[in-house]
């Protein structure tokens, strides 16, 4: 699943989250439906609520993006080499805009692979007209 592979529950995988709740899930206080309210387990992308989902998804990565270029872009222009190079928070906006999984990425393929750019996610949504779009909490 590629959930567990996110979380590194198989030993070869490298663990890009703490853990993850589906909405299926009962119980859970402070994650999932308890957090988020409800929403579908799996819903096939083309249909209204996973295009919902879908561009929910694409929005907050594009926003994530966003948010770290800017911060970026900002000390560019208002710190010198060293200052950068000390600066934690630069620093790790820097690598949020590399990362290929984790938090700044919101979208997972059926390998767990990140969807970092529209055009991989249009790529993908053209080889299939069966894909499904399984929303979760997950915890870094």
């Amino acid at each position: 699943m590629v959930f567990d592979r996110l979380v590194g529950l198989r030993v070869d995988d490298a663990p890009a989250f703490d853990y993850y709740v589906t909405f299926d899930e009962e119980g859970t206080i402070a994650a999932g439906k308890a957090r988020w309210g409800e929403l579908p387990t799996a819903v096939p992308v083309g249909s209204d609520d996973g295009q919902q989902l879908l561009e929910r998804g694409w929005r907050a990565t594009k926003q994530e993006f966003h948010h770290n270029y800017e911060r970026v872009c900002e000390a560019f222009d208002e710190l010198s080499e060293e200052e950068f190079m000390h600066d934690e928070m630069v620093r790790h906006a820097c690598a949020n805009l590399g990362a290929y999984d984790g938090p700044p990425v919101y979208i997972y393929d059926e390998s767990a692979a990140g969807i970092r750019t529209r055009s991989r996610l249009d790529d993908l949504l053209n080889e299939s007209d069966e894909l499904w779009i399984v929303p979760a909490d997950v915890h870094y």
